[in-house]
This record gives C-alpha cells, structure tokens and sequence, in this order.
C-alpha cells in the first residue's frame, strides 16, 4: 500500500531528526503514523462530562452559595466531598493531555515551527476566552477578572512551543522539576492549605506579590491600588506548565506498537498511583494539607484523598494522573457500546464543550430556580458571592438533575459542532474552537 509506506517514511524521518537532535537512540519505533488516538478522546470526554457536575454544583448546591466547602469534613457529607473529588480529574487531564496531543501533530507530519505558531496562536485565543466568552458564562458579567483553566491552559501552551525545541532530557527535567519540586516553596507566600484548598490571601499590591500570585500562589491581585480592577487567580502558573511538558513527553508512546504501550501505561499509572499512597501515608513531603486520623474509617480515607488542588499538590497530581493513565490502556480496548461513542463525541470537541457548558448550566439552574420561585438575583454577576440570599439553591439530588439535564441538552450541541468540523475542513478557524 503506497500511502501506508509513505506515512511510515515520514515517521521514520520525524524520529531519525529528533534522535539527532538528542543524540540519544529512539524508543521502538511506530508503524503508522497516527489518526486521532480514540482512547485519548475517549478518556478527555469522560473527564469533560465529570467536569459540569463540579460547575452545576457551584451554581446550584445550596451548601456552596452559603459558603460551605465540600472538602471540609467537618462540614461536607460523604457523598458531597465525592461530588467535589471526583470532579478533580478533570483539570489534570486537560493540561496534560493538551501537551500529548501537542506531540499527535509531530507525529502526524507537523513540522516544529509550524506547531509552535499553533500553540501561541492558540495559547492567546484561550486566554482571550478565559476574559471574555467564558467569564460571561460564569458571571453574566466581566468584572471581576478571573484567570481558570483556559488561562493556564493558554500560558502552558504559549511555553510549550518554546519547549518543541529542546531536547527531550531537558523538558524532562524541566516538567520533573516543576511537577516534583515546587511543593519546596509552600513555606514562602503561605499556601495556607485547609481542607484541601488553599485559603483566601490578602491581594497583592505589588509587583513581587502579583508575580507570584501568577507563578504559585492563588489570589486577589489590585494592580491599580485598592480601588483598581480585582484580578483573581484561580490557577497560577506553577506545576501547570510541567504538566503540559511531562504530556507532550507522553506522547511519545502513541509512536510505540500497541503492546509495548499498553503495558507501559499499565505500569506507569499504578506506579505514579502507587507513590500517592506512600508519600501520603508517611505525611512528610507533597501536599500542605496532612491528613490525620478522624472519627471513623470512611472519614479517615477522605482525609487521606483530601489532598490540595489550588495549585495542584504534587500528591494531587500523583492522585489523578495515575489512575488517568492506567485508564488509557483500558480505553484501548475495541468499545461498542453507545456510552462510549457519546463520550468520543464530546472528546472531539473539548474547547466548543467547554465553553457551551458554562451557559448551559448556568441558564439552566437560573431558570429551575425561578421556576420553584427561589431568590435567582445572585446567578447573574455573583454566583460565588458570600451574600448569597437566603433559600438560594437546591439540595444535592436536585443539583445532579440539573447537571443530567445539562449533559442531554449539551450533546445534540457537541453532535451538531463535531459534524461542521468533518465536513467544513476548509474552515481552518474551526481548529481554534
């Protein structure tokens, strides 16, 4: 088959260069180069379908308007610290998987430079939608400025592209570094971790305060004195960029034969799992947040889980990577079932998703409430404030209808957009949403 020999001479020229670059010999080769990778789109579409219960939960569970933390024992149930943890998977996956599917180009006939324009020009496009489309989906507002996962997302992205360039030993240790080493710095900026979130800080005024609310710490920042524009930052920089870094490594595999790669994955999530229970058995080094013994066992084990996520511990990561990564030798596997095809469809369109979901739930449960004649003034502009009325918000089973009720009418959506893009391929700003 001639197009099966030039795809393999194409890949094989692609490693024989980055085996130059490195002066290193190249891990075995692949076969054919790649099409999308259906696991990976698979597992990014379940961790997207995760992620809206965590958003429905902040818009309509009553225990979060009035100000209750669901990783806080001695207030959440069982069951509301598991709607909370489950949903932790989710930002992981997006910024390592955004990396791995970074190297998917290379191995598709990308060359460096032009990936590394993509991911700049991409990079700033997520940005823009963090201030802008998205923000108004959270708040029916701008104001505040809030920097999430699309801004982190941007930046690591914006990083990447100079990273194409290094050889692959060097963005080891940078993404190592990051990922392994930056809980050395939880004593400088007091990462106050308590109940698995780090604890709102004083804004920072100057210049040193707002840099290092950008690097590690989250926070207010006025950058025109205390009565300029409040910027939060949600996620700081640091270890997200070594995330991206340590996916873009792990794309590598998808060059491997199929064996060698699930067995490597198999082994590599259990043993990244396996080194979260050690370090955070022995409560020595990794998450600022101990955990401790409790009134009874299931209590006890969720101190064990609770572990910090602003920004994201290296137990925190080691928590959610692992078992991610296992999961993809399993998503390997031929699936049939319907489940499994709705959950591709949305993996196919994760940007288009992510942002329709922030107006789907968010107009959802303004209309439920207004309907049970509950106060809904607080949903536009303030659905995180402290002065949420009294009555506001529903009880938990409610909050998973409304999140049910988001996913159906999210994916005739996701249908519709993932059916443009097959047909429209001459659009290339399709590849920006």
């Amino acid at each position: 088959m001639p197009g099966m020999g030039n795809g393999i001479a194409d890949l094989q020229k692609e490693l024989t260069i980055e085996c130059a670059e490195q002066s290193a010999p190249v891990s075995p080769g692949p076969t054919l180069r790649p099409a999308r990778i259906e696991s990976v789109d698979l597992l990014r579409g379940l961790v997207m379908v995760i992620m809206v219960l965590d958003h429905v939960r902040d818009f309509a569970f009553s225990g979060t308007l009035h100000g209750n933390s669901p990783t806080d024992l001695t207030q959440a149930t069982a069951a509301v610290f598991l709607t909370r943890w489950i949903t932790h998977f989710c930002a992981p996956a997006f910024v390592f998987l955004a990396g791995t599917g970074a190297y998917l180009q290379l191995l598709r006939g990308v060359s460096r430079p032009a990936l590394g324009r993509f991911l700049v020009t991409r990079g700033l496009w997520l940005i823009v939608l963090e201030l802008t489309v998205v923000r108004f989906g959270k708040e029916f507002s701008l104001f505040p400025v809030g920097l999430g996962v699309l801004w982190v997302l941007g930046c690591s992205m914006i990083i990447l592209a100079g990273l194409l360039y290094l050889p692959r030993w060097a963005v080891a240790t940078f993404g190592l570094a990051l990922v392994f080493g930056h809980n050395f710095f939880d004593r400088f900026g007091a990462v106050a971790a308590t109940h698995g979130r780090s604890q709102p800080l004083a804004a920072a005024a100057t210049l040193g305060g707002a840099l290092w609310r950008v690097l590690h710490v989250p926070g207010a920042i006025l950058p025109f004195g205390p009565s300029g524009v409040r910027v939060s930052i949600g996620y700081p920089l640091v270890p997200w960029i070594g995330v991206i870094a340590l996916g873009y490594l792990f794309g590598t595999v998808y060059g491997w034969e199929a064996p060698q790669r699930r067995a490597l994955l198999v082994r590599l999530g259990w043993a990244l799992t396996g080194a979260f229970v050690v370090l955070r058995g022995i409560n020595m080094y990794g998450d600022a947040s101990p955990w401790s013994k409790q009134a009874n066992m299931v209590t006890t084990l969720l101190s064990f889980l609770n572990v910090t996520k602003y920004p994201p511990s290296l137990l925190f990561l080691l928590m959610t990577l692992g078992p991610m990564i296992a999961a993809l030798a399993w998503m390997e596997r031929p699936f049939k079932s319907r489940l499994a095809r709705d959950l591709v469809t949305f993996g196919r369109v994760p940007l288009f998703y992510y942002v329709m979901q922030w107006y789907v739930a968010h107009l959802l449960t303004l209309g439920l409430s207004f309907v049970a004649g509950k106060p809904t003034a607080y949903l536009p502009g303030g659905g995180w404030s402290a002065a949420t009325p009294t009555g506001a918000g529903f009880g938990l089973g409610i909050t998973y209808l409304i999140y049910v009720a988001s996913i159906g009418a999210l994916y005739p959506i996701c249908v519709w957009y993932g059916g443009v893009k097959q047909r429209r391929r001459d659009l290339w700003w399709l590849s920006y949403l």
